[in-house]
């Protein structure tokens, strides 16, 4: 192996990790807000939860779900498996749109689990460790990678991206999960050779299944030549396994790519196009401006890693991060699935924001540091500013004209979950412009913790509001006023999402008018709901039904989802 100048000067007193405790704290107020007490958003979270509510009831088929002919906009079916078992195996008192988030609440800690280890291991490679210095004193290889593991965690959690979306009941959060667990594997295959050849394996079909056998595929065989490449010619991992252990592993590796790849076939998951870019300068304005915000704070690190270790690029460490967020940004740009798409990108960007940690210097640090402080006090103080004054009854004209109708209220637990989470970013800033010794993840503290505050915000003071912003239930608490306690309804043109929010708010049995009229069937659904787009399709239902026009009720904080209700003619 060529020595080759390694950046990372790093002696063993910065090399201290974060005390677990901290740690499992932060990680806990990161989880655990989105999944509690929240409602089902509108459109890929309720469609989501539509489909594994189907499934749990037996209205649909497990291998191809549909609502009304309608199918899922992504392919793979194991998240909507992983719901619907959840209904099914959970008791009566936990309601299903909670029970539905148990295995995905699952995804997310295994998710940062699956980072945490995977940027471990890739830290312990001989080419990402410290430069040895000629007295001693350099960081110990092994506590060197976990300060590297707990400033890639940090960098993760920061991530602007991740909040909204891994909390959603979606493929995307499967896709994600199985993604770090792939990248996990791939970077301990040289330390648990078994352990790490069934992650993989679990990693490629769970990710497979989820609806991306493309990105699996892609993933696999980059995986496949990184670490043939770097056992043959780099050796910049330990290992005591002999050449012919290593083609086993290389062996069954291609033996799960194209594993996969026959099982996409089968169920029939290709279902990707690709589509040219725009060569304009608003689409690049926009894929930019995408990029910056949904990877901030870890995108300027990467940046900054990728050209303070360009000569170690076609190292492990280096090029297995660089292979999985690249794919995911490439993939984002051919398919048009834009930032559902870019989180996959986020552990593999977290990993190289980690390896710039060991290279920045003192200013670069203190300005991350002080833009994060600075950044995330005043969306705090704002979130806390507007909270206050609508509690006092002075709403704001933003809040007013975004959720017209919203009656404020007040809940103590909330309240105090804030509080406390406010309390802790102050003494944590208080702890970071304190004189202590410094650690290699100290600038990834505040914007973890900062991020990790305004998400917990906005899940406790300002749930209800983004709760009657973004749900259904003001839309469906409208229409079953006008209705009254009736036991069906018929319904012509509504989304899945719209479907699923009158069988759960309104606990309403649904029926598609469409469907109806094409089998000549006749119901005692005394209620005709239809989409405001859809209202010249009443025309061609069966003219056995006589339907006489109600009203038009409109979504509070949407207007162009209106819904006309139509009463059957007795």
């Amino acid at each position: 192996m060529t020595n080759l100048p390694n950046p990372a000067i790093v002696s063993q007193n910065v090399a201290r990790r974060l005390p677990r405790r901290y740690l499992l704290v932060l990680c806990l107020a990161y989880i655990l807000p989105g999944y509690i007490a929240r409602e089902p958003w509108k459109n890929a979270d309720i469609s989501a939860y539509g489909f594994m509510l189907e499934i749990a009831r037996g209205q649909t088929s497990w291998l191809a779900p549909a609502i009304f002919d309608q199918l899922p906009e992504v392919s793979g079916s194991l998240s909507y498996w992983l719901g619907a078992a959840a209904i099914t195996i959970a008791p009566n008192w936990i309601p299903p749109d909670f029970a539905v988030r148990i295995p995905f609440i699952a995804m997310l800690a295994i998710t940062l689990l699956s980072t945490w280890h995977g940027i471990y291991y890739l830290a312990r490679s001989s080419s990402a460790l410290p430069v040895v210095f000629a007295f001693g004193g350099e960081a110990k290889p092994k506590d060197y990678a976990r300060t590297i593991a707990d400033g890639g965690l940090l960098a993760l959690i920061a991530s602007l991206g991740l909040a909204q979306f891994s909390h959603e009941t979606t493929p995307a959060m499967a896709q994600l999960c199985f993604t770090s667990i792939t990248f996990y594997a791939l970077a301990a295959m040289s330390y648990h050779n078994i352990s790490s050849l069934a992650l993989f394996s679990n990693g490629m079909l769970g990710l497979t299944l989820s609806g991306a056998p493309t990105l699996t595929v892609i993933y696999g065989i980059g995986g496949l030549l990184m670490t043939y490449f770097d056992d043959r010619y780099n050796n910049s991992r330990v290992t005591t396994r002999t050449p012919q252990s290593q083609y086993l592993n290389y062996a069954w590796m291609l033996i799960c790519i194209l594993s996969v790849a026959v099982i996409a076939s089968l169920l029939d998951l290709w279902r990707w196009t690709l589509s040219a870019p725009e060569l304009s300068l608003a689409y690049l304005q926009t894929t930019t401006r995408l990029l910056l915000w949904f990877t901030w704070p870890t995108f300027p690190l990467v940046i900054w890693s990728i050209w303070r270790w360009r000569n170690q690029i076609t190292r492990i460490h280096v090029a297995l991060p660089i292979w999985f967020g690249g794919v995911s940004i490439l993939t984002m740009v051919l398919t048009r699935t834009s930032d559902r798409a870019l989180l996959l990108a986020l552990p593999a960007l977290a990993t190289l924001a980690a390896f710039a940690l060991p290279t920045l210097g003192r200013r670069l640090s203190s300005l991350i540091d002080w833009f994060t402080l600075f950044f995330f006090t005043a969306l705090a103080g704002y979130l806390w500013v507007t909270w206050i004054a609508m509690q006092s009854g002075s709403t704001p004209a933003m809040v007013t004209k975004l959720v017209p109708g919203y009656v404020v209220s007040f809940t103590w637990l909330p309240f105090i979950f804030a509080l406390l989470g406010t309390l802790a970013w102050a003494w944590l800033v208080s702890w970071r412009i304190g004189k202590h010794r410094s650690v290699m993840w100290k600038s990834m503290v505040l914007p973890a913790g900062g991020a990790t505050l305004c998400w917990l915000l906005l899940m406790t003071l300002w749930l209800p509001v983004l709760n009657f912003a973004r749900s259904y239930s003001p839309l469906v608490e409208r229409v079953t006023e006008i209705t009254g306690k009736t036991h069906c309804v018929e319904t012509l043109g509504l989304s899945v999402a719209q479907v699923t929010a009158f069988k759960h708010h309104g606990q309403l049995q649904v029926k598609s008018a469409k469907l109806l009229n094409k089998k000549q069937t006749s119901t005692n659904c005394p209620w005709l709901i239809i989409d405001a787009d859809a209202e010249k399709a009443i025309a061609d239902l069966d003219t056995r039904s006589s339907w006489r026009y109600v009203t038009k009720v409109r979504r509070p904080s949407d207007d162009n989802e209106d819904v006309l209700l139509y009463k059957r003619v007795p």
